[in-house]
């Protein structure tokens, strides 16, 4: 439900989504994002910050990643050669939470559980967040430079309202779900620790600089939104968690939250319709916890 959106703003699709949650969800979106716990209030905005920025091709620049060892409950790394889908030549590493190509899901812990990216910085950008949440690794924060400052010179304001998340701070959130609504329904709302995004600093939450719809289906709909998923591919990222692909992702829709990938990746998937990491690598879906 859009508690920031005035009834007349409201349209078909919103209504259309809107009755998908109640009926499908039990009024429940399910989320990887949760940036608090379930009484937390959507982030304020923040103004952009007019500090130089670098470009987006340096941070695509594909550098080799090491392999992660294989642990319990997580697949095998597929082959090198292109997957099914995918048709880029394997450049990264799926399962090291160090690599742009790391795939986070339910079925895909990271490993180690307490992986802590060694090159968090707080990037030149408007941010809303505080502490460990204003933070990205490196690599994330030129390419999150570079396109905040792409939208504004297309008279977008785009604010970070959520990045990194450590593993004590995603075992406070989802340990606080579980108290407040019992574990089967925390399981929709937040990721349990080890397998948040957000730990891999490769993933941060937008949110416009108007503050509307933040954290909320309406989200959608607002200029920041719109603009990232037409254009965040030329930056190397994708909105991770679209629109119907729960049963591939584990998530449903959220337009607020964008996975670097690099840019070569990210414009080969948009190039050819591809929208989901699982169906890009080729390592199946993942819509539940094993």
């Amino acid at each position: 439900m859009c508690h920031n959106c005035a009834a007349s703003a409201v349209t078909a699709s919103r209504r259309s989504f809107a009755r998908f949650l109640a009926v499908g969800a039990g009024l429940t979106v399910l989320t990887a994002c949760t940036p608090g716990a379930p009484e937390a209030a959507a982030p304020s905005s923040a103004p952009p910050s007019s500090s130089p920025v670098p470009s987006p091709t340096a941070a695509g620049t594909p550098v080799a990643a090491p392999e992660a060892a294989t642990v319990a409950g997580t697949p095998p790394e597929p082959s090198a050669s292109p997957s099914p889908s995918a048709a880029l030549p394997r450049q990264f590493s799926l399962t090291d939470p160090a690599s742009p190509w790391v795939v986070v899901n339910k079925h895909r812990p990271l490993a180690p559980a307490d992986y802590a990216p060694a090159d968090l910085v707080s990037p030149a950008v408007g941010i809303s967040a505080s502490g460990e949440s204003a933070l990205l690794n490196s690599t994330t924060a030129a390419a999150a430079e570079a396109m905040f400052a792409a939208a504004a010179r297309d008279g977008v304001v785009m604010v970070l309202a959520s990045g990194y998340r450590s593993y004590a701070t995603q075992v406070s959130t989802y340990n606080g779900y579980v108290a407040a609504r019992g574990q089967a329904d925390a399981d929709t709302a937040s990721a349990r620790p080890g397998y948040s995004e957000h730990q891999t600093g490769w993933s941060f939450d937008i949110a416009d600089g108007g503050g509307a719809c933040a954290f909320q289906p309406c989200f959608a709909e607002q200029p920041a939104a719109v603009w990232a998923k037409a254009n965040a591919h030329r930056f190397g990222f994708v909105v991770r968690y679209p629109w119907m692909f729960h049963e591939t992702t584990g998530y449903y829709y959220e337009p607020w939250h964008l996975r670097y990938i690099g840019v070569e990746a990210a414009t080969d998937m948009s190039a050819r319709g591809i929208v989901t990491l699982e169906e890009y690598f080729g390592v199946g879906a993942a819509p539940g916890y094993p």
